[in-house]
């Protein structure tokens, strides 16, 4: 269980960046409204999530393995994502964001090697 919840935040991370790169080319290349696409909602829901399944998968994991990198690792990350929420949309947002999201996804990936060493 704990395994798939690793996976899974790495697959939703993918995803998290998947939407910030495609939204800043969708809004900037095609000129298309971003209230939808880059909807503040959506955010404060891939980090809600990021936060449910990041500290369960990731929590198991160091609770496993005692290796509290991991769990900063992922906890800087979901921090950055935090901050993205609260800075102007546009480059520097996206950026925070997809910093914060690699990080969690990498603390994930670390955490399924760490267990698996175990």
């Amino acid at each position: 269980m704990r395994g798939r919840l690793d996976r899974f935040g790495v697959v939703l991370s993918a995803l998290c960046v998947v939407h910030c790169v495609s939204g800043l080319v969708l809004v900037t290349v095609l000129g298309l409204s971003g209230s939808v696409l880059l909807s503040p909602r959506i955010h404060e829901v891939g980090l809600a999530a990021a936060i449910v399944i990041g500290g369960i998968g990731l929590g198991f994991g160091v609770a496993r393995h005692r290796r509290r990198d991991v769990a900063l690792l992922g906890v800087g990350g979901l921090a950055l994502m935090a901050l993205g929420l609260v800075v102007p949309d546009g480059m520097f947002e996206a950026a925070i964001t997809i910093t914060g999201v690699s990080l969690v996804a990498t603390a994930h990936i670390r955490n399924l090697r760490h267990v698996h060493a175990t």
